[in-house]
């Protein structure tokens, strides 16, 4: 696993202060691979989501580190949904 992975599913678990997520996404980082959240937290992995983020590395961590609003990285293009936006919008509100 690569060291982005690695420190983004550390960063996401934080975030999520050792609760899960109610629902699962898929965040998919360019060049570096899949990170499954759901009830678990946050692993490495790419299983079947509810929805799926994709976004480049770079994206990623501004929205991880609170440099970048999710929703406005989704405005800009810079993050695509695919699948069931509440659930977007619900990890959004755990980013940020």
């Amino acid at each position: 696993m690569s060291e982005v992975l690695n420190a983004a599913v550390a960063a996401l678990n934080a975030k999520l202060g050792g609760d899960g997520f109610d629902g699962s996404a898929k965040f998919e980082i360019e060049g570096e691979g899949s990170i499954v959240v759901d009830g678990n937290g946050a692993r490495a992995a790419d299983d079947e989501t509810d929805v799926t983020l994709s976004a480049d590395a770079e994206t990623f961590q501004a929205m991880l580190e609170g440099d970048l609003n999710p929703t406005a990285a989704f405005m800009t293009g810079k993050l695509s949904v695919d699948g069931d936006m509440g659930t977007a919008m619900k990890l959004g509100g755990v980013l940020s």
